[in-house]
């Protein structure tokens, strides 16, 4: 699915509506299948591209395209069948924590059951192969049948990305995948996230606190700071003179932890059905 941002602008989506926006004057464009990294110091508007793209937020400025629909002029009937096209997986994922480590994986393909089939997903799980086959290529599949609230917080990240290889989108939006994970995990979390959306031809955008891993396993990588586009260059062409320029008076995070975002004004984010 290709992207095209037009002057996009828009608040986190937790903040509340008198809150400053956090993107704002955004434009670009994706191709079909393409992989794009996301970076830039906190509070740089990544995690609000990302819902602008999912169709989660509406944009307060611009437009956003996909797939050559403007997701906020059609029907309720086409707006429905594009986000079945749309894998949305947030930094932490929305797990019930009593839920079974399958039917969590399995949630990835709600938007395409009908209303019977997903409550009946909940209690007697089907495709529980699927799942499984999901969870191996994070080194999950022995916690297939576990409830998700003994997990630790790796590997809940791990199955809310294992969602995404069941889900069938064509548009992957992964909000910093990693931030949980120890580096050898790290490593194969993104061969596995590359590797799957190369194969099944699917645009893959992914928001990255490790540099290091945007430049290793993507293309092209786009630079936000203070809501706004700063570069959009090919991984070889990103320098540490870009880098530095990108976080001048944030340069700890270009080595240290990503530190805790919270939205001025802030509210509960919503957590919209289609992003599963």
């Amino acid at each position: 699915m290709n992207v095209v941002m037009q002057q996009c602008a828009g608040r986190h989506p937790a903040a509340s509506d008198q809150s400053p926006l956090a993107l704002q004057g955004v434009s670009l464009n994706i191709a079909a299948g393409e992989q794009v990294a996301v970076i830039g110091p906190s509070g740089a508007g990544k995690t609000t591209l990302l819902h602008l793209l999912a169709c989660a937020l509406k944009p307060q400025a611009g437009t956003v395209q996909l797939g050559g629909q403007n997701p906020w002029q059609v029907s309720k009937a086409q707006l429905k069948r594009l986000r079945q096209s749309l894998f949305l997986a947030p930094q932490v994922p929305p797990l019930p924590p009593r839920q079974r480590v399958v039917t969590a994986v399995l949630a990835g393909r709600v938007p395409h059951m009908g209303l019977w089939q997903s409550l009946r997903s909940l209690f007697y799980p089907r495709d529980a192969g699927l799942a499984q086959q999901a969870l191996a290529e994070f080194d999950l599949s022995e916690k297939l049948f576990d409830r998700v609230d003994r997990l630790s917080g790796g590997e809940r990240q791990r199955v809310g990305l294992a969602r995404g290889l069941v889900s069938g989108a064509s548009l992957l939006l992964v909000d910093e995948p990693l931030s949980a994970l120890d580096p050898v995990r790290a490593e194969q979390a993104m061969q596995t996230l590359t590797g799957f959306a190369q194969d099944s031809q699917a645009t893959l955008v992914c928001t990255l606190h490790q540099v290091d891993m945007a430049l290793k396993h993507f293309p092209r990588v786009l630079g936000l700071r203070d809501g706004r586009l700063v570069f959009d260059l090919p991984a070889a062409e990103v320098t540490p003179a870009v880098l530095t320029d990108l976080y001048a008076q944030h340069l700890d995070e270009l080595t240290g932890p990503a530190p805790e975002f919270v939205a001025p004004d802030a509210k509960p984010a919503p957590v919209p059905m289609h992003c599963r």
